[in-house]
C-alpha cells in the first residue's frame, strides 16, 4: 500500500480520484471524496460547516478544472459532518438512500444549531456537545439541502465513462449507509461505515449489519480506502474495524447475559486492545446499542444521556492524567 500523509486538504488518489482529509478525523473532523471523468464530476459529502465546506470547494477548484460545476453529490449517511455544506452545492443533483434522507429531514442543520447555542441548558450533555462540536464549527446560517434524488438497494451511476457503484449497507452507522465504489480503480469511498483509528459509533446498527458491510469491503477487489474518519488506507483499517465490532457484540453478550446494565457493561470490558483509538469515549454509544438489540428494543438511542455518559467518562480520563493516551490530541 502506499503510504499516505495524513495532511488537511486535497489529496490525489490517482485517475481522476481525490479526498479531501480534516486531520485528527476526531468528532465532527470528516473527509470527503471527488471523482472526475471527462469533464463531469461528482463529489462525495459534504464537511461540517459552510466555512469548511467553502475551503474544499476552493481548494478542488484551484488544482482540478472539473470541480468548477460539480454534477452530482452524494451523501453517504444523515450526519451533519457530511451533509451540512449541501447548500453550497444547491445546483447539483443531489443523491442518498431514502432511509438516509428520511433521516436528514428529522435533524436539520438548524436543530443543532440551536442545541449548540443553548448548550448550557442541556447540563452534563451540553457542556461536553459543546466541547466536541460547538466550540469547534460554525453552525450559523446553515440552512437544510435536501436530496433531490433518492434510491434504495443500489444504484449505479457515470461520471464520464467512470463507473460509479453507490451500495445501501444500512442501517448501521445510521438507518440510511451507503458506499461509493469505483471498480475500475479499486477505490471505495465508506463515509462512516469504517473509523480509521477512532472508535466508531453504533447510532442505528444492529451491529451485524457493520459486521457484513465489513466483510463485502474485503470481498472487493480494492486497493485505496477513504474512509469517513482518519487516514486514507487499505483493507487493514476494514479487518482492524471488524475485530472491534465483534469483540464489542461477544464482550456486551456476556455482561448482558450477567445481569449488568450497560453503564456497568461499559466500564467493566477490557479496552486495552483499543487504547491508541481516538474517542473512546463512544464505547458508551457502542455497548448501548447492543443492549437495545439483545432487548428488541426498537427505540431510538437516548442521545442526551449517551453525551452525558461521555462527558462524565473523558473528565474521569481527564483527572487520571489519561487525557492525551485516551483522547484526542488537540482535546488539551
Amino acid at each position: 500500500m502506499k503510504s499516505w500523509q495524513y495532511t488537511k486538504g486535497l489529496h490525489e488518489l490517482g485517475n481522476g480520484l481525490y479526498a479531501w482529509l480534516l486531520p485528527d478525523g476526531t468528532w465532527g473532523y470528516s473527509n470527503s471524496g471527488f471523482i472526475t471523468d471527462a469533464g463531469e464530476s461528482l463529489m462525495v459529502d459534504t464537511l461540517f460547516d459552510l466555512k469548511l465546506t467553502r475551503e474544499m470547494l476552493d481548494g478542488l477548484k484551484r488544482a482540478v478544472p472539473a470541480a468548477a460545476h460539480i454534477g452530482t453529490l452524494v451523501n453517504t449517511h444523515s450526519n451533519g459532518d457530511h451533509t451540512f455544506g449541501n447548500q453550497l452545492l444547491a445546483g447539483s443533483r443531489i443523491i442518498t438512500s431514502k432511509a438516509c434522507a428520511q433521516e436528514m429531514a428529522d435533524r436539520p442543520p438548524e436543530e443543532l444549531a440551536h442545541m449548540m447555542t443553548n448548550w448550557r441548558a442541556l447540563g452534563e450533555a451540553g457542556e461536553f456537545l459543546h466541547e466536541t462540536m460547538g466550540s469547534r464549527f460554525d453552525f450559523s446560517g446553515i440552512v437544510y439541502t435536501a436530496p433531490t434524488e433518492t434510491f434504495e438497494g443500489n444504484l449505479t451511476l457515470k461520471v464520464g465513462a467512470k463507473e460509479v457503484r453507490l451500495v445501501s449497507v444500512g442501517p448501521a452507522h445510521t438507518r440510511g449507509d451507503i458506499l461509493a465504489y469505483v471498480p475500475a480503480d479499486r477505490t471505495v469511498f465508506t463515509g462512516d461505515i469504517l473509523f480509521n483509528g477512532g472508535h466508531p459509533a453504533v447510532w442505528a446498527g444492529p451491529v451485524a449489519n457493520w459486521i457484513k458491510a465489513c466483510d463485502l469491503m474485503l470481498s472487493w477487489d480494492v486497493d485505496v480506502i477513504v474512509p469517513g474518519h482518519g487516514p486514507i488506507t487499505d483493507k487493514s483499517a476494514v479487518r482492524a474495524l471488524k475485530h472491534y465490532l465483534e469483540y464489542v457484540t461477544i464482550e456486551a453478550s456476556k455482561r448482558f447475559a450477567a445481569g449488568m446494565d450497560d453503564v456497568a457493561a461499559t466500564r467493566d470490558i477490557a479496552w486495552d486492545a483499543f487504547r491508541d483509538w481516538t474517542d473512546i469515549e463512544r464505547i458508551f454509544i457502542n455497548v448501548n446499542a447492543l443492549y437495545r438489540e439483545y432487548r428488541k428494543d426498537p427505540s431510538p438511542p437516548d442521545v442526551p444521556r449517551l453525551f452525558g455518559l461521555m462527558s462524565g467518562y473523558h473528565k474521569e480520563l481527564v483527572a487520571k492524567g489519561m487525557h492525551c493516551e485516551f483522547c484526542a490530541a488537540h482535546r488539551h
